[in-house]
């Protein structure tokens, strides 16, 4: 199949094709009775690229193993073992193939697992805790990083002394403001993690189903009951009172490993992540250099992609004016924008909010710092942002397009082209999930690229110096 992703679609067809290896395409050279079976079958085996170019969160995947009273302890916290040998087994091999594997604090504290893939024959995944007040032992297998890494995510300013002890170990603590499954996952994205296995209690699973961040649950379950009022269960509270309201799982899978029964299946849909091209009217109204119905498409989406320089998260200074007439640095458009969303307000809160954007380490942790805090303390935003954004994003564009000379150039080497912002979950600045996106970073670069080119009877000043 082809890749979810429409600006990376067949580069690599083109490059095998080119040496002479034959290559069917679902749907397209592949026709026959069992090409819905087929499908189904790439589908499936992509699932992770797919659910993360659409979702801009890893692929996730909810792992528990209760009994057939639906306990994943005894009353007393017991739980080794519930499943039998092979079934453990099988779980090394899911652990093999992901990048993190997920524990709350509470697992840390009762189970002090190693959360290794021993026996799994795949490489070793970080091991990832989650906990609001850091409430961990100071000895535990996952702090010995000697073979693979431990990242802790936790409340911002939780226990300080406690974390300067896990750096001490070689442990990686990220804070955040108000800690959650979705800003969790959203920040490994952008750290690049495809998939992720949680074997997290039930408490945090809960959390992580409501977030809407739990892809694909395996469940094993075990032929004991074990009973007890208080055994917990995989899933706690999910704040559901009938059972029409119960989660129904999409193809659905039995498997029998060993004694146990082994069901898995999807929470979500398998997305379409195919972004639909602007109208040609809508396009040759901006950029007048494209030819209808004769030009080509040139997505872009990450930094790293071809043409991702065009993203507001390439890593490209920038020095815009500030009121003053004073020039300041901004790491990246992404920097700049964000910071705006708080920059003019009476407020000494969003006076530092706009220092720590600024002060971000990457364009990801500026636009996680701007975005959490646009919902979290939406007082804050400047009145007029709606009625000013674009126009902010066009300064620092035109910046950064009029000052790196290569830039300019892959900017002008696109005459005639379709620019299309490729994020799938981006309605306003992208093309959206299903092409209902607005697309406006296309818009507003195929705009300079206009007028760069003297197309456009107008032009506006912008003031900016390199870097």
């Amino acid at each position: 199949m082809r890749h979810p992703l429409q600006h990376l679609r067949g580069n690599s067809i083109r490059a095998l094709r080119s040496q002479g290896v034959q290559v069917d395409v679902l749907g397209e050279d592949v026709k026959s009775k069992t090409l819905e079976e087929a499908q189904k079958s790439c589908l499936l085996v992509n699932a992770p690229i797919i659910c993360r170019a659409a979702s801009q969160v890893p692929f996730s995947v909810l792992k528990y193993a209760m009994t057939l009273d639906g306990k994943i302890a005894a009353s007393s916290g017991h739980a080794a073992w519930i499943s039998s040998k092979m079934s453990r087994n099988r779980v090394f091999e899911l652990r093999g193939r992901s990048d993190a594997i997920i524990v709350g604090g509470n697992t840390v504290r009762k189970d002090n697992p190693k959360l290794t893939a021993r026996h799994g024959g795949g490489h070793m995944p970080v091991r990832i805790v989650m906990t609001q007040t850091l409430n961990l032992p100071e000895e535990a297998n996952l702090w010995d990083v000697s073979d693979v890494s431990t990242i802790v995510v936790t409340q911002r300013g939780a226990q300080r002394s406690f974390q300067k002890l896990l750096a001490s170990k070689g442990v990686e603590v990220v804070e955040f403001d108000i800690l959650n499954p979705r800003d969790v996952m959203e920040y490994f994205h952008d750290r690049g993690y495809l998939s992720i296995l949680w074997e997290c209690g039930g408490t945090l699973a809960a959390s992580a189903i409501s977030a809407g961040v739990i892809h694909k649950v395996f469940a094993f379950v075990a032929p004991k009951i074990i009973g007890g009022k208080n055994a917990p269960s995989p899933v706690a509270e999910l704040g559901m009172v009938e059972m029409s309201q119960a989660l129904d799982l999409l193809d659905v899978c039995y498997e029998q490993v060993g004694p146990d029964m082994l069901i898995s299946g999807f929470l979500q849909p398998l997305p379409d992540v195919t972004p639909v091209i602007p109208s040609v009217d809508e396009t040759f109204a901006i950029d007048p250099t494209v030819t209808p119905h004769e030009s080509s498409i040139i997505f872009f989406y990450k930094a790293w992609d071809p043409f991702g320089a065009f993203s507001n998260f390439s890593p490209h200074p920038i020095q815009m004016p500030d009121k003053n007439g004073d020039y300041v640095t901004w790491l990246s458009v992404e920097h700049y924008y964000q910071a705006h969303k708080f920059s003019e307000v009476d407020d000494p809160l969003a006076r530092d909010l706009v220092k720590n954007i600024k002060s971000a380490k990457s364009p990801e942790e500026a636009a996680r710092i701007g975005r959490s805090m646009q919902r979290q303390q939406c007082h804050l935003v400047r009145s007029d942002w709606d009625t000013v954004k674009i126009d902010v994003m066009y300064r620092a564009l035109k910046c950064k397009f009029s000052v790196y000379p290569h830039l300019n150039s892959m900017l002008l080497s696109t005459a005639g082209s379709v620019l299309v912002e490729a994020s799938p979950h981006d309605l306003f600045w992208g093309g959206g999930r299903d092409g209902e996106g607005l697309n406006y970073l296309g818009r507003l670069l195929m705009q300079l690229r206009s007028e760069f080119l003297g197309e456009s009877s107008t032009s506006s000043e912008s003031s900016c110096l390199a870097v």
